[in-house]
């Protein structure tokens, strides 16, 4: 049996009380448009303390759930929101990346807190060209239009930094290794660059560094050596397979990101020369920059992209 109401009901010139209103229930929307980059970098190196103290086998679970904390957190979360993948992919995509690695001689991340590192560091570059297409073939990167061959540009003097291919064969590499041992002063300890092609506001970038480098070094030492360009996605496969982090996406594989050789430097004094230029560049906001031990990832900004394809016009006058 139903009780009856024992409400009044609407009386004659009484406006009824309007319904509270609720908050609004924060949404993706409502964060930041450009994600604080100092803010993520600052937590990022706060997450890899606690990364290091997790590091060993016994503390997977442990340092899974440090993980699912940390990633949500608003100054890292703003930025892997901000990729492609999202948060939810950027983190299974970092588990995944613990899970198989195996520290060896070939990989630039001898420890999980070096991977970590890398992994987040390196979303900056895909938050910044999340649009950008894929490299997805070696022959893509061999004809994409907005690439260019350095070779001709060496050949006529207006590179100001040196790079050296890989050699084509077993014999070649064989031969490479020699002389490395032999005269081990004359080029940097790499395999060389797998393709020689780059995008204009890359070689703008990378003489403009060449010549702050030249006019900051000490004496006799010598250019800016690059040691890797653009390459595919099919490259990046390869060096999973012999054991390098080489994450996927990746800032090479979409053209706007090289490595350039450090370690060498200490010889001639000109490694924390080099280190404070890059660290300089991206406080200005023009690049992104990841220490990867003897080479450090440089990755161009969207906001210097203008700059250097003018400078590259005006140098090489196309």
């Amino acid at each position: 049996m139903r009780v009856p109401s024992r409400s009044p009901g609407p009386q004659p010139g009484v406006t009824p009380p309007a319904p509270a209103r609720r908050s609004p229930v924060p949404t993706r929307a409502s964060r930041p448009v450009t994600p604080d980059l100092d803010a993520y970098r600052g937590a990022v190196a706060e997450l890899l303390v606690e990364v290091g103290a997790l590091a060993g086998t016994a503390a997977t679970a442990a340092r899974q759930v440090l993980l699912d904390e940390r990633l949500r957190e608003p100054a890292i979360a703003d930025v892997l929101d901000a990729t492609e993948q999202g948060l939810l992919g950027a983190r299974e995509t970092l588990l995944l990346e613990l899970a198989r690695h195996q520290p060896g001689a070939r990989t630039s991340a001898p420890d999980l807190t070096t991977l970590v590192r890398i992994y987040l560091l390196s979303r900056i570059d895909l938050m910044w060209w999340r649009d950008a297409p894929v490299l997805r073939t070696d022959e893509q990167v061999d004809t994409h239009p907005d690439l260019i061959d350095l070779e001709w540009l060496r050949r006529r003097g207006l590179l100001g930094f040196r790079y050296r291919e890989q050699p084509a064969s077993v014999l070649g590499r064989g031969v490479r290794g020699l002389r490395q041992r032999l005269v081990p002063e004359t080029a940097p300890r790499t395999a060389g660059v797998p393709f020689r092609r780059t995008r204009r506001e890359i070689v703008a970038l990378l003489n403009d560094l060449a010549r702050e480098f030249t006019r900051s070094a000490p004496p006799d030492t010598p250019p800016l050596w690059v040691t890797s360009l653009a390459h595919s996605a099919e490259h990046q496969y390869r060096l999973r397979r012999l054991g390098y982090p080489a994450m996927l996406p990746s800032g090479h594989c979409l053209g706007w990101a090289v490595d350039v050789e450090l370690a060498w430097y200490a010889r001639y004094g000109a490694r924390d020369v080099l280190a404070e230029i890059l660290l300089a560049r991206q406080a200005a906001g023009e690049v992104n920059v990841i220490d990867e031990g003897s080479t450090w990832h440089v990755c161009l900004a969207p906001a210097a992209r203008a700059r250097l394809r003018s400078a590259y016009e005006a140098e090489m006058g196309s």
